[in-house]
């Protein structure tokens, strides 16, 4: 496991601080959850905006054989 050095809002911190002594769970799995959380949110966000740019034909498809043959360029 890699570690990130990272600077929260006072309001934030005590929150956390709050919130994991309530569920008795670490800082640092509260903070782990919330970023997987909003991460899978964010990926939900991206597949829709690829999702309009391929209807508004701003972005097109290919078939991966056809990728992978060296058809497309």
């Amino acid at each position: 496991m890699s570690s990130k050095l990272i600077s929260i809002d006072e309001t934030l911190v005590h929150e956390l601080s709050v919130i994991s002594k309530l569920l008795g769970v670490s800082q640092q799995e509260i903070i782990e959850e919330a970023l997987e959380l909003y991460f899978n949110h964010l990926e939900l966000t991206i597949a829709e905006k690829i999702s309009k740019e391929i209807k508004e034909g701003k972005m097109k498809l290919y078939k991966a054989e056809n990728v992978f043959k060296g058809e497309i360029k």
